[in-house]
């Protein structure tokens, strides 16, 4: 009779784990010596060649074996990975995952809870309603008293979801005889535009945004000569120069007007931890909906994404009964409802690695971070400014550092950039502002030292053209 592959859960999933955990480990090892840097080198056929011949067959008639397996692959796709724990790779809101993070995702995975009923996830439920309470008070510190009512939050897989749900409640919250209008800058995540086609309102209103962040006056305008309801999106952290939208007078327009505002505050919620940069977000606590992701300043594995609401009753919309689910009798007879704290049906019990590295670092441990992060991108900025070979393009708001060799084309931004990629060395992202394409150094690895930094800039100018 042949033998059945063990379980991770149960009394004996520990046991069949653990020299599982010693080969993957291994393979993590030996893949990230064998890449020797940020990224691999070759570029993308040369990677995927790599691959390829890893896998092999990728569904044979016999299998090899679970170790042989692991290691295998395991150590193929750390070879080829961008690795963000490595202080040259700094393209992207792409953040080093915190290794008590990743450890608890392990016990996520391995217990496997469905978040959509009770019975699937005990006492997973329970501690999504924990985590997801506090961190909405966070946000909303003085809602509460103000109105009555507690806010809340919903786990999701990142920005974009909460975004999209962002439009959906406001879709579904200010019903009148026309169609909620979008109306958002130019500097705004690309999500936001494509929530609103996916939910069929009519296009946005996309503002300029020359100085890369949403002008009040320019917003009164708008708000004074379109019919609305209006949904006000602003940004707290732009992709391309982590800038903060003027939240508070943005805050005062869409009062002024009755406008419904969201607040994208993807990458900068996690100042919120941060006594020191807090301030940086006031206003945050006047929206409607806040969008918040943990997997950028919050150190968490992918996803860890959550939005905000100022007021519970508008997440009423999401409400859904399924008999098998959310039987009526079974929630009148006291089993919690989970269907409506999501759109999806399965989904992960995201919420334990984000409430194991609260419970571990503490609001002090989660500042630190946060304040380490930004007086590197200040460090990084201040080396630019006094390189006389390069220009940088403002004192950076968040962790986002952009910068260009002096006199460079963008054609040569853009091969700079390409070269570093392709031998591997190092990992930068681009953006465009004031029609100038620039570096871009987005810092979310608190490990970094100012070394680092300085060996960064020296690859720029060893590839910059002369």
């Amino acid at each position: 009779m042949r033998t059945l592959p063990p379980l991770a859960g149960g009394t004996d999933g520990p046991d069949a784990l653990r020299p599982l955990l010693d080969t993957v480990l291994d393979a993590l090892r030996t893949g990230g010596a064998n890449r020797g840097g940020p990224l691999p080198p070759g570029g993308p056929e040369t990677v995927a060649a790599r691959v390829e011949e890893a896998a092999g067959d990728p569904l044979p008639e016999h299998g090899t074996g679970a170790e042989t397996a692991l290691r295998t692959l395991v150590t193929a796709l750390t070879e080829g990975a961008a690795d963000p724990a490595d202080p040259l790779c700094a393209a992207h809101l792409h953040c080093p995952p915190l290794a008590v993070a990743t450890a608890a995702d392990l016990a996520a995975s391995a217990l496997n809870p469905s978040m959509d009923s009770w019975d699937q996830a005990p006492a997973a439920s329970t501690l999504e309603t924990l985590i997801t309470s506090a961190l909405a008070r966070e946000v909303y510190p003085d809602t509460e008293t103000d109105t009555g009512t507690a806010p809340d939050a919903l786990v999701t897989t990142g920005g974009t979801e909460a975004n999209q749900l962002a439009v959906l409640l406001a879709r579904e919250t200010t019903r009148t005889t026309r169609p909620v209008q979008l109306i958002t800058g130019a500097n705004a995540h690309h999500s936001l535009t494509r929530a609103v086609w996916l939910l069929g309102l009519p296009e946005p209103i996309v503002l300029p945004t020359p100085n890369g962040t949403l002008d009040p006056a320019t917003l009164d305008e708008a708000l004074t000569d379109l019919p609305g309801p209006h949904l006000v999106a602003a940004t707290a952290g732009t992709t391309d120069a982590g800038l903060i939208d003027p939240l508070p007078e943005i805050a005062d327009r869409c009062t002024a007007h009755g406008a419904r505002l969201h607040i994208d505050a993807a990458y900068g919620a996690g100042l919120l931890l941060s006594p020191r940069h807090r301030a940086k977000l006031t206003g945050l606590a006047r929206a409607h909906t806040v969008t918040l992701d943990l997997h950028k300043l919050g150190w968490q594995p992918v996803a860890a994404g959550l939005l905000a609401v100022r007021r519970p009753t508008d997440l009423a919309p999401l409400t859904h009964q399924a008999d098998y689910l959310n039987a009526d009798d079974d929630t009148e007879a006291g089993l919690p409802d989970l269907l409506g704290r999501s759109l999806r049906t399965t989904r992960r019990p995201d919420i334990l690695k984000i409430a194991v590295t609260l419970k571990a670092l503490g609001r002090t441990g989660i500042a630190a971070l946060v304040d380490q992060v930004i007086a590197l991108a200040h460090h990084l900025a201040r080396l630019v400014d006094l390189h006389p070979g390069l220009d940088l393009y403002d004192t950076p708001t968040l962790t986002t550092v952009l910068f260009r060799p002096t006199g460079a084309s963008d054609d040569d931004i853009a091969d700079i950039r390409r070269s570093l990629l392709t031998e591997g060395r190092a990992v930068l992202g681009r953006a465009r502002i004031d029609g100038h394409l620039w570096l871009k150094a987005t810092l979310l690895n608190p490990h970094t030292d100012p070394g680092d930094l300085a060996a960064l800039l020296k690859l720029v100018e060893g590839h910059t053209p002369r």
